[in-house]
């Protein structure tokens, strides 16, 4: 009896090990990562550098894979599209999903 529970707790540890390691593995690699760190950023400082955006506080950005996606609000569809070129012209951009959203003036 005493075999057996020695063989059940040395096969649980083995199970809790490889959930853990398993836990741990991201789905990009460091150096993707750092690039998606800087090419946020990037965006977020040509955002501020630009004279008409930088007063667009709520702009959120976030990069994935090269894959830059704004949300927040804008104050009209011109400053969305802009939003969305600044975020273009940035290296290393692959695609921007331009996710923000007009405010209503009402």
């Amino acid at each position: 009896m005493l075999k057996r529970s020695g063989i059940i707790l040395r096969i649980a540890a083995a199970v809790a090990l490889v959930a853990l390691v398993g836990a741990c593995r991201t789905t990009s690699s460091a150096g993707r990562q750092v690039d998606d760190s800087s090419i946020k950023a990037a965006v977020k400082a040509k955002l501020a550098a630009d004279v008409r955006l930088s007063t667009l506080t709520n702009i959120e950005v976030n990069s994935t894979n090269g894959v830059v996606t704004l949300a927040g609000q804008v104050r009209d569809e011109s400053d969305r599209i802009a939003a969305g070129e600044v975020a273009r012209s940035v290296d290393g951009v692959v695609r921007v999903n331009n996710d923000l959203q007009v405010k209503n003036r009402y």
